[in-house]
């Protein structure tokens, strides 16, 4: 117990100082859409708090587009800091391109689907419920990042659905040239969407319905890392710190995330 209460005093401690550097510092974030949103609330006030500029380049956090945090990484765009899903984190670390020892998971998420605003709100509060609103789906959209390869690679077989959804679904390039799911939902041109729950709730033109049912839920966590090229580490170092301090839990939480819990 007493060494649990020292740790949350150490990161208490850590979170509140680091802001207020002599010499600002210019810091290149580059970050994926599902904590795209607390993270555009919250860094305002660490800009004000320490002085920094932060300069931010979005993609996804996976995939084959040009505009993905890996392929951008590849061209050496410059970046101090990445915060993408976690999974993504580690595998750009292995591959000698992110500081492993710098990750901080910083939220989690889940998956979710919507529908066309005043639209009927299919069930998809069990397995079972889920898969029989996709077989009956005239059309499906999902991202071409995180949430869509699981769902297309993984949950669809794992339902017993890929070969009857093949044909009826639709990979949808996210931003920044591209749009969010909802927004080919809002158009009427898919039935259904889904894309991580951060990325739904606060699109025009569509209801969210709800994620999909725990028991099919990827364990998805947003994390921030440095990259191996930083040139602003002491100030990328804060910026992270500052994201996952108590500060920026309401931001997350409105952005429909869940902070992490601190020891």
């Amino acid at each position: 117990m007493k060494a649990a209460r020292l740790s949350r005093w150490f990161f208490a401690l850590v979170c509140a100082v680091g802001f207020t550097a002599a010499n600002a510092a210019e810091v290149h974030v580059m970050i994926s859409a599902g904590f795209y949103q607390a993270y555009s609330e919250v860094v305002p006030a660490f800009e004000r708090s320490s002085g920094h500029r932060v300069v931010t380049t979005r993609g996804p956090s996976l995939g084959d587009s040009p505009e993905a945090i890996p392929n951008r990484l590849k061209r050496d765009e410059p970046a101090d800091v990445v915060i993408a899903v976690a999974a993504s984190i580690d595998d750009l670390a292995r591959q000698g391109l992110l500081r492993a020892e710098t990750k901080v998971d910083l939220a989690r998420s889940q998956v979710g689907m919507v529908v066309r605003a005043r639209s009927r709100k299919p069930d998809i509060g069990t397995v079972d419920a889920l898969r029989r609103t996709l077989l009956e789906a005239k059309s499906i959209a999902y991202s071409d990042s995180s949430s869509g390869i699981y769902l297309s690679a993984v949950l669809f077989a794992r339902l017993g659905v890929a070969e009857q959804l093949a044909g009826k679904s639709r990979k949808v390039r996210g931003p920044p040239s591209g749009e969010p799911v909802a927004a080919v939902v809002a158009r009427g041109e898919a039935e259904i969407g889904f894309q991580q729950v951060s990325e739904l709730i606060h699109e025009p033109g569509v209801d969210f319905v709800g994620p999909i049912p725990a028991e099919l839920q990827q364990d998805t966590r947003f994390s921030g890392a440095l990259t191996t090229r930083a040139q602003e580490r002491e100030a990328a170092e804060a910026l992270i710190r500052f994201l996952a301090c108590d500060q920026a839990a309401g931001a997350i939480t409105k952005a429909g995330l869940s902070p992490m819990s601190r020891p």
